[in-house]
């Protein structure tokens, strides 16, 4: 698809996925015009002592396009939005920290704005992506169908009434709206995201700092979909043209463990590892096991992962390495 000449907004532009959607347009599509919209961080923090926003500027270091900021659930914010004419818009913003227990909060941000940010596609005539999650799933035994869903956590049930929101969007209006779960997401511009870092980038810190790897009991047997960022670039790409508007599972398909990132990134990094393991403070919501169906994903949108966890944590390591330096042995 040739993006440029096209308008297209980006929310939550200043966190992880959304600013390397954001620079993926820059590099590829210079005459597209890119306008990034994130709430930023402002040292806020939930109960559970997690920032309330993990966009941060360093993301969006080299970026030409416009910024906004602004609060998906402020209507005067979202208001300086009329203001465009928008062709794709990447709904990433979220409370995307699956400890947060404020209900009320986590649905006014992920369920109540999205109608609001659904109104806006269906006014603008544009393409609708957005983010849910594969927390959708819970505890529910692998592999994860779309249309078999249990979430464990409020967050996994904002996702999941946020993907029967657009469910009932696609049968009324004629626009392109596509969910995208995604699974475990690792890969640069992530250490914003503090301790809700994915745990590639978690342990590779801890290898560089001299610690033990710390991995909850019984890793051996909790297992991951871990999909690296430039495999969730090209699903969001490829959600654009999809042959069907609908929710499909963003994975690769295959779950590895905990233990195995370890042992990747020990011999990348050329550390030897000593596990330290700890007890699992988050026994009662935690996914122990998580394998994507990606089938539909395959037919409908025509994306195919590229990146094992070997060459995801391979193409990682300069961002590990560069993290390290810059904001960990500084």
């Amino acid at each position: 698809m040739d993006f440029n000449n096209k308008t297209i907004l980006i929310t939550g532009g200043a966190g992880f996925i959304g600013s390397n959607l954001a620079f993926y347009f820059q590099e590829h599509f210079p005459k597209a015009k890119v306008v990034v919209f994130d709430k930023f961080r402002d040292e806020s923090r939930f109960s559970n002592g997690n920032l309330t926003s993990f966009g941060h500027f360093k993301n969006l270091v080299g970026f030409r396009g416009e910024i906004i900021s602004g609060d998906i659930t402020n209507p005067q914010d979202l208001q300086r939005l009329r203001d465009f004419k928008f062709d794709y818009i990447f709904h990433e913003a979220a409370i995307s920290d699956t400890t947060v227990q404020n209900q009320k909060l986590m649905l006014q941000t992920n369920l109540n704005a999205f109608k609001d940010l659904l109104d806006l596609a269906l006014a603008h005539k544009a393409a609708m992506i957005y983010a849910s999650s594969g927390a959708v799933y819970g505890k529910l035994p692998a592999p994860h169908r779309v249309g078999t869903e249990a979430p464990a956590n409020i967050y996994g049930f904002s996702k999941l009434a946020m993907d029967h929101l657009a469910y009932d969007y696609m049968k009324r209006v004629d626009i392109p709206i596509v969910g995208l779960r995604y699974f475990n997401v690792y890969g640069p511009r992530e250490y914003y995201k503090e301790k809700t870092a994915s745990m590639v980038l978690q342990f590779g810190l801890q290898l560089l700092s001299g610690q033990k790897p710390r991995l909850f009991e019984g890793s051996d047997k909790i297992k991951r979909d871990f999909i690296y960022i430039d495999d969730v670039i090209q699903a969001n790409i490829k959600a654009c043209n999809p042959k069907r508007s609908g929710v499909y599972n963003v994975g690769t398909g295959i779950a590895r463990s905990f233990k195995d990132i370890v042992d990747i990134l020990s011999q990348e990094l050329e550390i030897d590892a000593e596990y330290e393991y700890i007890p699992n403070p988050f026994k009662k919501q935690y996914q122990f096991f998580t394998l994507a169906d990606i089938e539909p994903t395959r037919e409908y949108l025509g994306y195919e992962p590229q990146f094992s966890l070997e060459k995801g944590i391979e193409a990682d390591i300069p961002y590990i390495k560069k993290i390290f330096e810059e904001e960990i042995a500084c």
